[in-house]
């Protein structure tokens, strides 16, 4: 049993960490789209970089947590 709680552990760290450095990738991307605009907008060039990676990482945590969380409640559910 113990061995069965830490593999839910490892996917759920590992889903996590994942969705901190797809988040932090998609908002790099993002600002970096902005600035390459045409005309980047004031918005744009206001923006602090590194605030907007750790808001794109912190909410990539919550969405990688929260998605390693039902995929973990749905196998738990299908053991039983």
């Amino acid at each position: 049993m113990v061995r069965k709680n830490n593999r839910f552990v490892i996917y759920i760290v590992v889903c996590s960490a994942l969705g901190v450095i797809l988040g932090g990738t998609a908002s790099r991307a993002e600002l970096h789209q902005c600035l390459m605009a045409p005309v980047p907008s004031s918005e744009c060039l206001m923006q602090d970089p590194l605030m907007k990676t750790l808001e794109g990482m912190s909410l990539g945590l919550i969405a990688g947590g929260g998605a390693a969380l039902g995929a973990t409640w749905q196998m738990l559910q299908k053991e039983k």
